[in-house]
């Protein structure tokens, strides 16, 4: 007995979601205003779906230009549900040292994925 074309592209479908929610890391995220001057652009700005990486992710500016898409997971502080439910794709511009998140959002990005009163969210992030 064959199985259904459509049955098979649901059973992938699925299959490829699973494999993509592995994939992601978890962190947390903060956000920030002031875009122009960028530790990788310097005086070129780069818009607003922008984030700066923390750290650990800094890799002496490897991690420059590369793009993660961010998706708000729940809140850490007290703020009560804090996430819309929508994901955004971001560019990495800056570097934020001693930040208190794994990314320092854009503010228009955080407020597009979050209640920005939250002021810290839980995030998964994916490259």
């Amino acid at each position: 007995m064959a199985i259904p074309k459509n049955i098979i592209l649901v059973i992938i479908g699925f299959a490829a979601t699973l494999f993509s929610i592995v994939l992601a890391t978890p962190g947390t995220a903060t956000f920030y205003t002031n875009y122009v001057p960028s530790a990788c652009y310097g005086s070129t700005p780069q818009g607003t779906i922008i984030a700066a990486a923390s750290d650990p992710l800094w890799a002496d500016g490897k991690i420059c230009g590369k793009t993660f898409n961010v998706t708000c997971t729940g809140p850490t502080n007290p703020v009560p549900h804090p996430c819309t439910g929508k994901s955004m794709v971001v560019k990495i511009v800056d570097h934020c040292p001693g930040c208190g998140g794994t990314l320092d959002l854009s503010k228009e990005v955080f407020s597009t994925i979050a209640n920005p009163v939250a002021g810290v969210i839980k995030i998964d992030y994916v490259q």
